[in-house]
Order: C-alpha cells, then sequence, then structure tokens
C-alpha cells in the first residue's frame, strides 16, 4: 500500500475541511447572509453527498480504472469551485457549490474501501492513515484562523481553492495498478440493507450526522458571538481534532479490547452529552474545552468504527456503493437535514434549544444501536 502518497491525499482532503467547517459560515455570514440562509447553503454541500458517492460508487463498482475516477473528479471540482469568485448571490453559491460537492465527494469513499481492503486483517489499522487527514485539518484551522482575524473572512476562497487543486495533484500520484482487480459478488444489494443490524446501523450513523448540524454549521459563530477571537475559535476546533488523531492511533488496540458495537453506543452516548455542554455552557471556556476533547468519541471513535461495520457489512462487489450508502445517509441525508433544521430553530428557538435538539437526535441514535444492532466478538 503506498501509505504516505495516500497519507498526503488525506492531508489535502481533509485540510479543505478545515476551512469549510470551521469558517465557511463566517465568510457567508460576512457577505450577509441570515442564519436561515447559512443553514440551506450549507445544506446544499451536504445534500450533494446523498447521490454523488452512489452514483461515483456504482461507476467504480464497474470499471477497472477507479483512480482515474478519482482523478477526474478532483480535476473538475477544481474548475467548479473557482465560480466562487464570480458572484455571491444565494443561488449562485448554491449552485457552485452543489456542483463543486457532487465532485469532491467522489474521491473518498474510493479511497476508504481501498485502505480498508489492505488494513482488513488489523482492526484499527485504518486511524493510522487517517489521522494525517486529522493533521492537515489542525495545520488549516490554525493557520488560517490568524488570516482571518488579520485579513477578514475573504480569504476563505483562495485558502479553500488552493487546497482543492493539491487534492488533485495528490491524486495524481496514486498508482492505478493498486486499485485493479475485479472482486466476488456478494448476492443482493437489497438482501444486505435490509439486515435488521445493517438497517439499524445506517440509521443510528444518520441520526449521529443529525446531531453535528448545529456544531458545523453555527459554532464559530456561536462562539464569535460570545466574544471569543477567531484564534481561539480555530485554536478549539483544532484541539478536537488532536482529540481525535489519540482515538486514531489507539483504535488497534482498541479494538483488541472492546468490541465494534461498545465503542459505536458510547460514541453517541457521549456525543449526546457534549451537545448539551455546548448549548448550555457557552461563557465558561474550561466545559468548552471539555466539550471539544468528546470530539475523539464523536467523530473518531464513532467514524472508525463505522468504517470497520461497513467492511465487515458490505462485501465482495458491495464495498464501494457500501461505503457509498453510508457517506450518503450519514454525512448526505444526516448532514443536510441537520444543516437544514439547524438554521431554522437557531433563528426561532435559539442556540440552546437547538443543541437541545442535537443532544436528543445523538440519544436517539444511541438508543437505536443499543436495542438493535447485535453483540459481537469483534
Amino acid at each position: 500500500m503506498p501509505y504516505w502518497r495516500l497519507s498526503g491525499f488525506y492531508f489535502f482532503y481533509f485540510a479543505t475541511l478545515g476551512v469549510l467547517v470551521p469558517y465557511w459560515s463566517l465568510y457567508l455570514q460576512s457577505v450577509g447572509f441570515t442564519p436561515v440562509d447559512i443553514g440551506n447553503l450549507i445544506a446544499v454541500l451536504m445534500l450533494s453527498r446523498i447521490v454523488a458517492p452512489v452514483i461515483w460508487g456504482w461507476i467504480a463498482d464497474h470499471r477497472e480504472q477507479r483512480m482515474a475516477v478519482v482523478r477526474l473528479a478532483s480535476f473538475l471540482a477544481v474548475v467548479v469551485f473557482s465560480g466562487v469568485f464570480f458572484g455571491v448571490s444565494f443561488w449562485w453559491l448554491a449552485a457552485v457549490m452543489a456542483l463543486f460537492s457532487f465532485f469532491w465527494h467522489a474521491s473518498l469513499p474510493l479511497l476508504e474501501v481501498f485502505v480498508m481492503h489492505h488494513m482488513a486483517a488489523r482492526p484499527g489499522a485504518y486511524g493510522r492513515v487517517r489521522l494525517w487527514g486529522s493533521i492537515g485539518f489542525i495545520v488549516t484551522v490554525l493557520a488560517l484562523g490568524l488570516v482571518i482575524d488579520g485579513y477578514g473572512p475573504w480569504w476563505v476562497l483562495p485558502a479553500l481553492l488552493a487546497l482543492i487543486l493539491f487534492i488533485w495533484l495528490s491524486s495524481l500520484s496514486l498508482p492505478e495498478s493498486e486499485m485493479k482487480g475485479a472482486v466476488e459478488h456478494a448476492g443482493p444489494l437489497r438482501a444486505v440493507l435490509l439486515r435488521p443490524e445493517v438497517f439499524a446501523f445506517l440509521l443510528a450513523c444518520l441520526l449521529m450526522q443529525m446531531s453535528h448540524g448545529p456544531y458545523y454549521t453555527f459554532y464559530s459563530i456561536y462562539l464569535e458571538d460570545h466574544g471569543y477571537s477567531k484564534t481561539l475559535i480555530g485554536s478549539l476546533w483544532a484541539f478536537a481534532v488532536v482529540c481525535e488523531i489519540g482515538v486514531f492511533l489507539s483504535m488497534q488496540r482498541l479494538l483488541a479490547r472492546v468490541s465494534l458495537r461498545a465503542v459505536l453506543i458510547v460514541s453517541f452516548l457521549l456525543a449526546a452529552l457534549r451537545w448539551l455542554l455546548v448549548g448550555h455552557f457557552p461563557e465558561n471556556l474550561s466545559v468548552l474545552v471539555l466539550a471539544q476533547a468528546m470530539h475523539a468519541a464523536t467523530f473518531g471513535s464513532f467514524h472508525a468504527t463505522a468504517i470497520q461495520l461497513v467492511h465487515r457489512f458490505f462485501t465482495g462487489r458491495h464495498r464501494h456503493r457500501g461505503q457509498a450508502i453510508y457517506g450518503s445517509l450519514s454525512f448526505g441525508i444526516g448532514g443536510a437535514v441537520g444543516s437544514f433544521y439547524s438554521g431554522h430553530a437557531w433563528t426561532t428557538l435559539g442556540p440552546t434549544m437547538t443543541f437541545n435538539i442535537a443532544a436528543a437526535s445523538a440519544g436517539l441514535a444511541f438508543l437505536v444501536a443499543w436495542l438493535l444492532i447485535r453483540h459481537d466478538r469483534s
């Protein structure tokens, strides 16, 4: 496996998220959009993720040149994103970001399958590659926070364009030969999806990402409204990802002792607690730091475990579509619904109630997983 080349791709891919997640909403606010508009525009990014992974996963499962798909989609993402420099109206940005998101979300599910194929015999080893994405996020969120504090949110745009360009350049270094090889058929996909534990798993993941809606959409604006500087806001985002890295590094040892089901359930429970802390104690920096430390569970252990379960549930030719379905339902539908409801609830109910709704969504994910995902020995 080309460890360093894959790590470089992860670095730039998640460095891009290090701009989009903390600072895109601040840019949108700076050009005059309301909370409802911001929630809807961020939901557009998630909506593309509903269909994009499924389409690209289907293409990957029927072609041998999977890396060619990654390179083409990455290049088109660069071209399309350039459109943000040519207008700031709601519908223009919605169209540009929807199309950009469609191409940008093509590559990661394909690479996740590739990495898991090589790491299948070592549960948790995926984290050692994925941690480079977390490092990219940290570097970007800290550096750009300083830039925005000094020069304004407009610098979000060139930073994003540069990082998307580096994603495409990184894709050129990944060898096609490593991605080739037909795999066996694994029966009807519908039969896999209708298995009770698979259905429950996907539903719980959808609810988990719904719970992240207020965090990904309004956390930076929320803290800014409470008097925190953008540099400190960026530091809190970065601290959360540092904690996430710790989980990725320890997952192989953890999963040798604890079941995937147990890790997943605890991740959901801690997510509910995290959103309650953020929603009720925004003035207390110590509580916010504690809540950010919980990112180790609400993203780190959750995502590493979910990727492992997807690899277990979806076998043979279903592997790419399994990753696509997981991404579409959780980050796509769950993320879009989360952004949409948070935009409306933020205006009508206020931030505290919005985070209460998020906590309820994570709590429901906990109940679904606890009651419907069966015990395992892995």
